[in-house]
């Protein structure tokens, strides 16, 4: 049923929801030493979502260790000022299609008071 009414949105959303996760782990372990920084392959986590994987499937599938332009000598590969920019773009992203999940939710619920 959400697959239907939700279409792309609702996989998509579930997607950036662990994203996100795992871009604020990066950002939390930026000090930690030997720390690898990893992140989805959303587009791609998407599409095989969409071609009827599993959500931890298709997250396990393309998650991937970033590698930094300049390696840090503790091994850390945690780029804070990259992964900041990764998190805000998800972020508004996310919302994006927050927002679009809710107006279909809101005309659910007017389409069965009536209005």
């Amino acid at each position: 049923m959400s697959e239907k009414l939700f279409g792309i949105h609702g996989a998509a959303l579930e997607l950036r929801s662990q994203r996100m996760g795992m871009l604020t782990s990066n950002i939390a372990n930026a000090a930690t030493p030997g720390y690898k920084a990893r992140d989805l392959d959303f587009a791609a986590a998407l599409d095989a979502r969409l071609e009827g994987k599993s959500q931890m499937r298709s997250i396990a599938d393309h998650t991937k260790y970033r590698v930094p332009v300049l390696p840090s000598m503790d091994g850390n590969t945690v780029e804070l000022a990259n992964e900041q920019i990764a998190f805000a773009e998800n972020a508004v992203a996310y919302s994006a299609t927050l927002s679009f999940v809710q107006g279909k939710v809101e005309n659910v619920k007017r389409a069965l008071k009536g209005e």
